[in-house]
């Protein structure tokens, strides 16, 4: 892929306004209480969840020791407060102040994601935590530097020998701290509380805004799907007329990757400001404000990115449901919170 080809491709959409295809027909709408479900946490063979494993990984979750400064933890980026994102930064900063260029997103119910980071290019957890320990400008720690500093640990030298019969590595410690994070879990928002049968867990305007999202004029529930609000899937959609970051392009090296990034859960998404993956929205309504106007011309936008004609009330409307996703018992959740 070529910056200039890019270009090339995108100007005569923007200079001759061509019009993107129609978006694709859909089944009905979901009724949102068939949202109401029993979900088993899917956990991969080779990493059985215990009991020691999980505390394990929640120490090393939040212990800056994990970094090369000694500064920076997992939860340095990922704070529960903030349910589990970056608390109001736009991109995070790692060691010795080094900043990324993405925004740190939320580990609600994590688990269940079937891509990572913002491309998706990891399939499973336990790979994912590999990449913020050892990236330059996260925690930057060499897999041989960061066995021998937890090795040097007393009390990690015997968790290690006690949960995996072995000293600390970068593969058990990538594998303790995906066994606490399959454990950020997050099932008692109002949303929640209404599909389960209390009728007055949501507002007025929250139950006008689901139904707007639910529908084929909001047009939310197509890519934002199901118990987790998300097909997990990449897509572009029109932030950008041209992008600084390429998203899925940067690893597959294809022009029709470019600009597209995965769906984003919704869950707790009123505490996860800023938003979208560079973290350029300052607030919820900015989001939808962006989708209502159909974003900016691009010619990799998803069919589903158009003109939405949603009036300030409803725009209104869709921002109080989104909060409605909001669920504090998760953010204080002392199994979840940092060990003493």
């Amino acid at each position: 892929m070529h910056a200039g080809r890019w270009l090339l491709w995108v100007v005569p959409l923007v200079l001759l306004g061509l019009e993107r295809p129609a978006p694709p027909s859909h089944a009905p709408a979901p009724d949102p209480r068939a949202l109401r479900a029993a979900r088993a946490v899917p956990i991969p063979p080779d990493n059985p969840q215990t009991p020691a494993k999980v505390e394990l990984g929640r120490r090393l979750f939040y212990d800056p020791r994990l970094s090369l400064d000694g500064r920076v933890a997992c939860a340095s980026c990922h704070r529960p407060e903030f349910a589990f994102s970056d608390g109001g930064k736009p991109v995070s900063v790692g060691v010795f102040g080094r900043k990324g260029s993405r925004n740190a997103p939320t580990l609600t119910n994590v688990a269940f994601r079937r891509r990572l980071f913002w491309e998706g290019r990891s399939p499973r957890l336990e790979l994912q935590a590999v990449g913020p320990l050892t990236a330059h400008h996260e925690m930057a720690m060499e897999p041989e530097a960061l066995a021998q500093r937890l090795s040097s640990i007393p009390e990690y030298a015997r968790a290690f020998q006690e949960v995996f019969g072995e000293p600390p590595t970068l593969k058990n410690v990538a594998f303790a701290l995906a066994a606490f994070e399959r454990t950020l879990l997050s099932y008692d928002s109002p949303f929640d509380r209404f599909v389960a049968g209390d009728d007055s867990a949501l507002s007025p305007a929250a139950r006008r805004g689901m139904e707007l999202f639910f529908s084929e004029r909001g047009d939310c529930f197509h890519c934002h799907v199901g118990p987790e609000f998300t097909d997990d899937e990449p897509r572009n959609t029109g932030l950008y007329t041209v992008y600084p970051d390429v998203g899925l392009a940067r690893i597959t090296g294809k022009d029709e990757d470019v600009g597209k990034f995965k769906t984003p859960t919704l869950r707790n998404v009123a505490l996860t400001a800023p938003y979208m993956h560079d973290g350029s929205r300052k607030t919820l309504r900015e989001v939808v404000e962006h989708y209502n106007r159909g974003g900016e011309p691009n010619l990799n936008a998803d069919p589903l990115i158009r003109p939405l004609g949603l009036s300030e009330r409803e725009v209104d409307d869709l921002v109080a449901f989104l909060e409605s996703l909001t669920d504090t018992r998760f953010i204080a959740n002392p199994a979840l919170l940092p060990p003493r």
